[in-house]
C-alpha cells in the first residue's frame, strides 16, 4: 500500500512508454502501425490521443469556483423537518414509524442520519461539477466500518448502500463533512475542531484522489480498504480505538447472533426467539414466503458460491427492526444451518427507490430506469467496495424488491458522536480517504483531481458549507422535537 501524500514518478505515475517511443528519451520515434483496431469498452491508444482528464478537471473550475462550494441556498419550497420525515415515511410499516421518528428525534446527528432525502432536496440546489460517479447517496460519518473478507481478514469501507446511485461526487464528502460536524458538537468538541474535522475529511479525499491518479490503475483499484489505512492517513490516535472495534467485530457473528437468539428444536433444528420489538416471529405463510424467495437470490449469486450455499438448510425466518433510515421497511434474517448445525443467519432487507432519485432530476442529471431496487443496492455496493460480502444477492417477496447479505458478518463500527474530541481529524482523514477510493471505481481520478487541486481552497469552503449545515440540522432538529413534544407526530424513545 502506498501512503497518501507519497510523491509518485516515472511509469509509477502512468507514463508508461507507448510503442516506438524510447524510455530513456521520452520521444515518440517512428514505430509499425497497429495491427489491432480500437475495442469498444477500451480506453483508445496511444495515450496521448485521449487528452488530459487532469486538465479538463481543472477547466472546470472556470465554470464552478472551488471557493463555491461554501454556498448553502435553501429556497421557500424546502419542507419543514416535520413534513420531511412523514414524506419520508410514506410506504412504510405504520406501527414502526414511531420507532423511526423516535430514534431521528435523539440528536442532531441521528436526524441527519434519518434524513438523506432532505439532505438530497438542499445539495440538489448547491454548486456542482456534473462529474458523476457511483455515490453511496448516504455517506454520513456512522456508515463506515469494520466487516470481514472471505478470508477471515477484517476491512475498513463504506458499508450502507441502501441510497447508492449514480449521482454528483459533492454530494457524498458534503453529507459527510457536515456529519462530522454534528458528531464532533455531539462529543463536546469546540468549533474550531468540528470545523477543522470537516476540513480535514475534504483534505484527505482531495490527497488522496490525487494519489490515486498516479497510481497504476491496478494499484489504485485495490488501494486503502484495510486497517493500514491510519497509517496512510495520520491517524495514529485512532488505533486503540479500531483495535478495540476489531476485537468485538471478529466476535460478532451469525454464530454468536444464533447462540443468543435461537433456541432448540424438537426435531433437533433451531428456531428465533423473539425479543420484542426488535425481533419478532412472523406468520407461517409470511416465513414461506421469504424462505421461497432465497431460490431466486441464488440465482443472483457467482455460480462458485452455489455449492456453500447448498450446504445449509433453512430452519426459521424472523422480522428484526434494523437501522435509523431503515426502520419500517420489511426485514427479515433466515436462520440456515449446515450438516454440523453450525449457523449461518442472511439478512432479507427491502430494498427502497433511492431518496435521491427526484432530487437528482431536479438537478438535471439522468435518472436511469431501475429494474430492481435490490439489485442496485448490491451492484452499487460492489462498485465501490474494494471487497464485498461473498453472499450478496437480491430477491422478490410478495412484489417487494430485497437485497440479501450475511448478517453480523463481523461488523464493527466506530461512534463519530462517541469519539473523544482528540480523535474526530483522525477519524475525519481515514474516511475522506476511503469516499475518494470509493469514488474512484467509477469517475477518472484524474478529472477529479485536477478539479480538487493541490491547495485548501475546496478544503476550506466545503468546511464552511458543513457548519452552515449543521446549524441547519440542529434547528430541522429542534422543530421534530416540539413537534414531538406538542403530539403533531408520534414518537417512541429508548428502542
Amino acid at each position: 500500500m502506498t501512503e497518501v501524500g507519497v510523491e509518485i514518478t516515472g511509469t509509477a505515475a502512468g507514463r508508461v512508454p507507448g510503442p516506438g517511443t524510447s524510455p530513456e528519451q521520452g520521444a515518440a520515434t517512428p514505430g509499425p502501425a497497429h495491427r489491432v483496431p480500437w475495442v469498444p469498452g477500451f480506453a483508445r491508444r496511444p495515450a496521448g490521443e485521449q487528452g488530459s482528464p487532469r486538465k479538463d478537471g481543472r477547466a472546470l473550475r472556470d465554470r464552478v469556483p472551488r471557493r463555491a462550494h461554501a454556498e448553502l441556498d435553501l429556497d421557500a419550497a424546502r419542507p419543514d423537518a416535520v413534513r420531511a420525515v412523514e414524506e419520508s415515511n410514506r410506504g412504510r410499516i405504520p406501527e414502526l414509524m414511531p420507532i423511526r421518528t423516535g430514534r431521528m428525534a435523539a440528536t442532531p446527528f441521528a436526524f441527519l442520519r434519518g434524513s438523506a432525502g432532505l439532505m438530497a432536496h438542499d445539495l440538489a440546489r448547491t454548486p456542482m461539477t456534473r462529474v458523476t460517479a457511483q455515490i453511496c447517496g448516504d455517506a454520513h460519518a456512522a456508515n463506515f466500518g469494520l466487516y470481514g473478507d472471505a478470508r477471515g481478514g477484517l476491512v475498513i469501507d463504506l458499508n450502507d448502500f441502501d441510497e447508492t446511485v449514480l449521482g454528483p461526487w459533492e454530494w457524498d464528502l458534503k453529507r459527510l463533512a457536515a456529519s462530522l460536524v454534528l458528531a464532533g458538537r455531539e462529543t463536546g468538541a469546540d468549533e474550531d475542531r468540528c470545523r477543522e474535522a470537516a476540513r480535514d475529511a475534504v483534505g484527505s479525499y482531495r490527497r488522496t484522489m490525487r494519489l490515486l491518479a498516479r497510481l497504476p490503475v491496478l494499484e489504485a483499484w485495490n488501494a486503502i480498504a484495510d486497517e493500514e489505512l491510519v497509517s496512510h492517513t495520520d491517524a495514529h490516535d485512532l488505533l486503540g480505538t479500531l483495535e478495540r472495534v476489531s476485537e468485538k467485530a471478529r466476535a460478532n457473528t451469525s454464530g454468536r447472533f444464533a447462540g443468543k437468539s435461537t433456541e432448540a428444536t424438537e426435531d433437533g433444528g433451531r428456531r428465533f426467539v423473539e425479543s420484542l420489538p426488535v425481533l419478532r416471529g412472523v406468520p407461517d405463510a409470511e416465513a414461506a414466503s421469504v424462505a421461497a424467495s432465497l431460490e431466486h437470490y441464488v440465482g443472483t449469486l457467482p455460480e462458485d458460491m452455489l455449492p456453500l450455499v447448498a450446504r445449509h438448510a433453512v430452519h426459521d425466518v424472523a422480522f428484526r427492526i434494523v437501522g435509523t433510515g431503515s426502520v419500517g421497511t420489511h426485514s427479515y434474517v433466515v436462520l440456515l444451518l449446515d450438516h454440523r448445525g453450525e449457523p449461518l443467519v442472511l439478512q432479507v432487507k427491502e430494498s427502497r427507490p433511492s431518496a435521491l432519485v427526484p432530487h437528482l432530476a431536479t438537478a438535471g442529471f439522468e435518472t436511469p430506469a431501475v429494474d430492481h431496487e435490490g439489485r442496485r443496492v448490491v451492484l452499487g455496493q460492489k462498485r465501490m467496495q474494494v471487497v464485498s460480502d461473498i453472499l450478496l444477492g437480491w430477491t422478490t417477496v410478495d412484489g417487494r424488491p430485497f437485497q440479501v447479505r450475511q448478517f453480523r458478518n463481523r461488523k464493527g463500527s466506530v461512534d463519530p458522536a462517541a469519539l473523544p474530541a482528540d480523535q474526530m481529524d483522525d477519524y475525519a482523514r481515514m474516511t475522506g480517504a476511503l469516499l475518494a477510493r470509493a469514488h474512484s471505481h467509477s469517475a477518472d481520478p484524474r478529472l477529479i483531481s485536477g478539479y480538487c487541486g493541490k491547495n485548501e481552497e475546496l478544503d476550506e469552503a466545503i468546511a464552511a458549507f458543513a457548519v452552515a449545515y449543521a446549524d441547519r440540522t440542529e434547528a430541522d432538529h429542534a422543530d421534530l422535537v416540539t413537534a414531538v413534544r406538542t403530539g403533531r407526530i408520534a414518537a417512541e424513545t429508548g428502542v
